[in-house]
């Protein structure tokens, strides 16, 4: 009696490793072909051969590399920082210090060493020819594969873009009185530039500063700005009405993430096999990471009005919303139906992060503007 039920299962099995092989087949043939042909060639032809196919094996394997090791990744970074203890704004001269010296910017010093984070201490990934030429042509972003990375830089480098462009037309200079700051300027510009540019183009004149090459300038543009302020030579506006532009931008910036994981929540709900989901996760999870830091940072450069108008608490719950988002760390990114318990809606959890935070910030904001 179950001998036909057994008959049954046995094709199916059959029918399933039959399509497995084909497959394997289908994707190996241009190797076996390729190797045939190799065989046949001549010495000076093979060892032409040999040396682009070894080129490529290793070009491949210098990017799978740095696409997928993390270097002095930590969550906890801000906590390295001694500016929560400054007692003095940007600018101004420091409290029982010798001589002509005054503080620095803390908003300053992370950007800066974000900056140093994303194009120093690791590689640049968007920036490399393989991840500019994706898997055969297909974006690297459309697929499951080796860029999540480059999506985390990304969302770092849109909070500096941010930030630099705050500092030059708002915090660091004293509005109706000063002109722009040349070094927060070209800072600024630096930022702006293409995000995925090689030395080498296809386009006259063919040679061109790489991306990192204008962000390593932003950061010497940026020290040499701290510097003035520590020799009391720079202006750091740190009225409350600039507090207030500045956080309007940030909440800004995160409604407009928040969107972008709304649609493609809406657009797809295949769980673990959707392509996309893993770029907008980690694209949103460098946005907060660096935003943790920056918010962190405007607390200390704005400590004299944040305790004026008492707004440090709400600051304080915004920064631990923050820190919370940064644990969600899942291995495989899921972007299920949100009533699903199989495979789950990463994307929805770090969307409810981003409201919270951006519920807090308005709070702030509220509070500044009565």
């Amino acid at each position: 009696m179950l001998d036909p039920v057994i008959a049954f299962f046995e094709r199916i099995f059959h029918a399933i490793g039959r399509g497995i092989g084909i497959v394997i087949s289908a994707l190996l043939w241009p190797f076996v072909t390729m190797a045939g042909w190799y065989r046949k060639r001549g010495f000076v032809l093979k060892a032409i051969v040999g040396a682009f196919v070894l080129l490529l094996v290793g070009s491949y394997g210098y990017f799978i590399w740095q696409a997928e090791r993390w270097v002095n990744y930590n969550p906890d970074y801000p906590e390295s920082y001694e500016f929560l203890q400054a007692t003095s704004a940007p600018g101004e001269p420091l409290s029982g210090a010798s001589g002509s010296q005054c503080a620095g910017s803390a908003i300053v010093e992370v950007t800066r060493d974000l900056i140093d984070f994303n194009v120093n201490q690791n590689s640049w990934v968007p920036s490399l020819p393989l991840s500019k030429a994706g898997l055969f042509g297909i974006p690297w972003k459309n697929t499951p594969f080796l860029d999540n990375k480059a999506a985390f830089q990304l969302g770092i480098n849109t909070v500096i873009r941010r930030t630099t462009i705050e500092l030059a037309d708002r915090l660091g200079r004293v509005r109706g009185t000063s002109q722009i700051n040349q070094n927060l300027q070209d800072a600024k510009q630096a930022m702006a530039y293409n995000e995925d540019a090689w030395w080498l183009t296809f386009s006259p004149p063919f040679i061109q500063p790489s991306t990192p090459e204008r962000h390593r300038a932003a950061i010497v543009a940026l020290t040499e700005f701290n510097e003035e302020l520590t020799e009391c030579r720079g202006e750091f506006d740190v009225r409350s009405d600039n507090l207030l532009q500045f956080l309007d931008r940030v909440t800004g910036d995160i409604g407009s993430t928040s969107d972008i994981l709304r649609s493609r929540m809406e657009a797809s709900d295949l769980g673990w096999f959707d392509p996309r989901a893993d770029d907008r996760f980690w694209f949103t999870y460098g946005q907060l990471y660096a935003y943790y830091g920056i918010l962190r940072a405007t607390r200390s450069d704005f400590g004299t009005v944040y305790n004026d108008r008492r707004v440090t608490s709400v600051a304080e719950i915004a920064e631990d919303q923050l820190r919370s988002a940064l644990d969600m760390t899942p291995f495989i990114i899921s972007n299920g139906n949100e009533s699903s318990w199989i495979m789950p809606s990463h994307l929805a959890t770090m969307g409810f992060y981003l409201l919270r935070v951006r519920s807090n910030l308005v709070e702030m904001r509220d509070i500044l503007d009565r």
